[in-house]
């Protein structure tokens, strides 16, 4: 365990707002908040430095609980929005946090083009594997075969891998962490925004109230054989060999990232008009 996160756990507080999450209890999503205090500790960082962008969904909720800046958007849409923010303010640390729900369903093409893109942004994503906010539709990611009252007999077609789809988009870094280890995750979280280009940290996390059965997760959890990897091909097969790996999967340098920014300098309101003029 890196002794920096360790060190950060005490610190973490100076992250923390007066606003208190209504997760349901011993919603894995806390694992998640936890990590990411515990990251931002470790990174050092002013929370003026740092931008959260969310979409909906119980996990977005998210930025509510931080200090660093926050935009809390429509539903599938935090990509794109975080897209435009980094390159109009590449000074700024954008990060973005979301469910599987907002992320790989009506934000699915976002998600690809974010990937393909290349800007430098991070994106957590806390996958439970159904809408848990809106009573426990299956998600992309939910099995073929998980019944329940929405779905009858499960959705009967195959899930969502957001790791091979990440890596076949083009992501420059890909990690699979679990909110039950919040340590290691907060690991995780620090080299995904440290790394250059497209990070996404794919994190196991519990739905207690629609998925009971995911509190198992945490004896199947383990680390990654081989993990990182720097193929692709290499990488996916041993992602979707075994879907409760957990650890950096893959990282590359090796793609440009996308640097275009605005040239208008930032708060030059009347730079804005004279561009639109006509």
């Amino acid at each position: 365990m890196n002794a920096d996160v360790l060190v950060a756990a005490s610190a973490a507080k100076q992250f923390r707002t007066a606003v208190k999450p209504i997760w349901c209890p011993g919603c894995g999503d806390f694992g998640v908040l936890a990590a990411i205090e515990r990251a931002f500790a470790v990174m050092a960082m002013p929370p003026e430095q740092i931008a959260l962008i969310s979409g909906i969904g119980c996990s977005s909720r998210l930025p509510a609980y931080l200090t660093p800046y926050g935009f809390h958007g429509v539903h599938g849409r935090a990509l794109p929005f975080a897209t435009g923010l980094k390159l109009a303010r590449p000074d700024l640390e954008v990060i973005v946090v979301g469910g599987d729900g907002d992320g790989y369903s009506i934000g699915g093409n976002h998600f690809l083009h974010a990937c393909r893109r290349n800007t430098d942004i991070t994106y957590i994503v806390m996958d439970n594997r159904v809408f848990g906010m809106t009573k426990g539709q299956p998600s992309p990611t939910t099995e073929p075969d998980w019944g329940s009252p929405m779905a009858p007999g499960g959705p009967d077609m195959p899930s969502f891998d957001p790791v091979a789809i990440a890596l076949a988009a083009g992501a420059n870094f890909i990690a699979r962490g679990f909110s039950g280890d919040p340590n290691r995750l907060a690991e995780m979280i620090v080299e995904a925004v440290r790394w250059p280009g497209f990070a996404l940290v794919e994190v196991l996390s519990p739905c207690v109230t629609f998925r009971p059965d995911e509190t198992e997760w945490k004896h199947a959890i383990h680390p990654g054989a081989g993990f990182p990897f720097d193929d692709r091909s290499r990488a996916a097969a041993a992602a979707a060999r075994d879907p409760f790996a957990t650890g950096i999967v893959f990282r590359s340098a090796s793609r440009p990232r996308s640097r275009r920014a605005s040239p208008v300098a930032s708060g030059d309101l009347a730079a804005v008009e004279k561009e639109f003029a006509v």
